[in-house]
Parts: C-alpha cells; structure tokens; sequence
C-alpha cells in the first residue's frame, strides 16, 4: 500500500458491527427496486448506492445502501435495523422468488475516504458515498478483520465513532437513531439529492414522496444552529422564538464542539417559517443553563 500522507485528509473506519442482509432469488432485484426511494439501477458491484425504505405514509423505515455480489445483493444499515429491516423487507414478500438472509457475521466491513480506491491484497472494494465525498467501502472475510484492518492503519488514519460523529454533523448529514426516526419523511432530513429518484417507478410510500415534491413545501427541515454565546449545545433542547410567546420551532437532534469551525454546533429541526438562514432562536432545556441564543445556518456547516 502507498505510504500515509499526513497532508492528505484519507482515513478509514471500522463499520463492521453495522446490520447486513443479502437478498438472493429471481425476483430480487424486481422486489427491492419496489421497496426503496432511489433506482436499484444505480447498484453494482463496484459502486453502492444509498437508498431509503419508507412506510405508506412516506415515513422511513430504514436508511440503507445496497451493492450486488453475484446474483445476490447486500444490504448494510445501522446496527440497530438488524431484526426490524428484514421483517420491514419480509413482509412484503408473498408471490416472489425472493430470500432475505442475515448475514451480519459473515462480512467486516470497512470504510475508507480516499479519492483513490485503496490497495489492499485482499478484500472486495466498492465505490460508497458515505461522507459529503467519494469513499470505498471494503467487504472482507471476518477472520481477516484484523489483518485487514492493520493493512489500513499503514496507510490511512483511524477514526473512531465519535469523531466520525462530529464530521457528520459538520456535514450535516443525518443519522439513524438522531435525525433519523420513523416520524421523518426522508425529504426533511435533505435526503432528496442522496437517496431519492424521482424518475423510477413505483415503490411503497412514493405518493406522499411525490405530492412533497410537487408542493414543495415541509413542515418541517434538518437544519444548522450555532450557539452564538458559545454555551455546548444538547440534543433533545427545544428551539423557540426569542418573543415573549416563546413559540416552539422545533428541537435539536445531534451536538458537538466543532474545532474546525471553532464553535458549538448542531442539528436539528426547525419549523417552516422558523427556518430561513440567519434567523434567531432559543434552544433550552429544563436544566439551569436556560435559554441559549443560536442562528439557523445552511447545511453543511460553511
């Protein structure tokens, strides 16, 4: 492998521990390609493509990306999708020739942001925009993890996941568990660019997708917030208006300190009509701390 550049801004995770399903049988690719938000068309074998799954009322069920592996394809989600994503998935099998298997331990997978696709003497490499860049995601062999994983570590920076947590959150991405619940449509955490194809066919939740689209309109959106008085900010904190009404404009959902913008930061939700760049809220909280004077800023953070 090529030398660590200390320079360049190459590293890589260990995403092992992240639910995978692979789905084999005639009608796989037919079956799957009605059940998620982007064209399964996008997926092959070098490049994964993400997707979500929605219920019929176009809220999500799961963030996912898929690949194909043979006349199978692979799916990985966050670790606590691994039972509720294949009885999501089941239960719309009834006439199909499809098989849904959990095959969490029999794949490491590893995750490294890179232009270049790494050299590694072994392991599959697909394309997978996981960050606001390209990155490539390895599938090996779990008895090789650790071989694997030292291969990586000669090349490229470890990061663990609590610092890939703050460039996400700089990059505004969402995630399962934060920003991500079976109560948002996947249009208002700006999932449209990544995971929706609104030119492909029919797919379980796609009129209430549509009909947003068409309005343009939300209730609500996944937004920046600074704290302008540089008080760390709290997931769960409730955004206001700074009147005396103290009308409620939503809550914050992910916090961090962010050192390269030198700042508290977070994501959140905020209300239609509360949520133009540069307007002025509250974030507060039940503890003495109180109110917290934060400005709505695009995603992602500048």
């Amino acid at each position: 492998m090529t030398q660590r550049s200390e320079t360049a801004r190459v590293f890589f995770q260990d995403l092992s521990a992240r639910a995978k399903l692979r789905v084999t049988g005639a009608d796989r690719f037919r079956f799957l390609n009605g059940q998620i938000t982007n064209d399964l068309r996008k997926a092959n074998e070098t490049v994964a493509m993400e997707a979500c799954v929605l219920n019929a009322k176009g809220k999500l069920n799961a963030q996912i990306f898929i690949a194909a592996l043979g006349e199978s394809l692979l799916i990985d989600a966050e670790p606590e999708l691994r039972e509720t994503l294949r009885a999501r998935l089941e239960r719309y099998v009834i006439a199909d020739d499809v098989q849904i298997e959990d095959v969490t331990d029999e794949f490491s997978l590893f995750h490294v942001l890179t232009e270049e696709p790494p050299a590694l003497d072994s392991g599959r490499i697909v394309s997978a925009r996981r960050f606001a860049a390209t990155g490539w995601d390895i599938w090996s062999d779990p008895a090789r993890h650790d071989a694997v994983r030292n291969e990586l570590a000669s090349a490229y920076l470890f990061i663990d996941s609590a610092a890939a947590d703050v460039m996400r959150i700089e990059q505004g991405l969402p995630r399962w568990g934060r920003e991500l619940t079976d109560e948002i449509i996947p249009i208002e955490a700006n999932l449209e660019q990544r995971t929706i194809d609104y030119e492909k066919g029919c797919y379980i939740g796609r009129e209430v997708i549509s009909r947003i689209k068409m309005s343009g309109q939300t209730n609500k959106r996944l937004c920046g917030l600074i704290s302008l008085n540089n008080t760390p900010l709290q997931p769960g904190m409730k955004l206001v208006a700074p009147s005396a009404s103290g009308k409620e404009a939503g809550w914050i959902t992910s916090a961090t300190r962010s050192q390269r913008l030198g700042k508290e930061i977070a994501l959140g939700y905020v209300k239609r009509g509360f949520n133009n760049p540069a307007t002025n809220l509250e974030a507060r909280s039940l503890d003495p701390v109180g109110a917290i004077p934060v400005e709505v800023v695009s995603l992602p953070f500048p």
